[in-house]
C-alpha cells in the first residue's frame, strides 16, 4: 500500500514539474498575456489594458522601429515597462529632454533601441535613461484586448 502511494507521489511530482518545464518554456520562448498599468503608452494602450506579447521576434532580432515592446526596467529590474520603439542601432534620434529647452542628436548605439512612451508628457523613457540594451526586451506586442464600457 505505501509503495502504491509514493508512486503515485512521484508520478504526480514528475507531471508538475514536466509541465511546468512546458509553461516556463512557452512563456519564456513563444510569449504571453500582460496586463499594462500607467498612462505612459495612452491613448494606443489604457491603463490596465491587456496585450499578448511574442517572444520569438526578439530572439530573431525582428524587432522593427514603430513596434510596441514590453521590456525589463533598466532603473527598476523587477518591472517591466511598455513603450513604443523610435530607434534601432545606428540611428540618430532628435530628442528633447524634458528638463532641456533644446534639442539634442544621440546615436543609438549598437545593440540598443530608443523606447519612448506615446504620451511624451507623462513617460519615463530613453529621454531619461538613455537607449536600452537589446537583451532587456522581453516581447513585441501584437494584439490588445478591448474592452467596452
Amino acid at each position: 500500500m505505501l509503495r502504491g502511494v509514493l508512486g503515485k507521489t512521484f508520478r504526480l511530482v514528475g507531471y508538475t514539474i514536466q509541465y511546468g518545464c512546458i509553461a516556463h518554456c512557452a512563456f519564456e520562448y513563444v510569449g504571453g498575456v500582460v496586463m499594462c498599468s500607467g498612462p505612459s503608452m495612452e491613448p494606443t494602450i489604457q491603463n490596465s489594458d491587456i496585450v499578448f506579447a511574442e517572444n520569438l521576434s526578439r530572439h530573431f532580432y525582428g524587432i522593427q522601429r514603430g513596434d510596441i515592446v514590453i521590456a525589463k526596467s533598466p532603473s527598476d529590474p523587477k518591472s517591466n515597462i511598455c513603450k513604443r520603439v523610435i530607434g534601432l542601432e545606428g540611428d540618430k534620434i532628435l530628442t528633447t529632454n524634458p528638463s532641456d529647452f533644446f534639442k539634442n542628436h544621440i546615436y543609438v548605439p549598437t545593440g540598443h533601441v530608443w523606447l519612448e512612451g506615446d504620451n511624451l508628457q507623462n513617460s519615463t523613457d530613453s529621454r531619461y535613461y538613455g537607449p536600452i540594451p537589446y537583451g532587456l526586451i522581453r516581447g513585441r506586442i501584437f494584439f490588445k484586448v478591448r474592452f467596452s464600457a
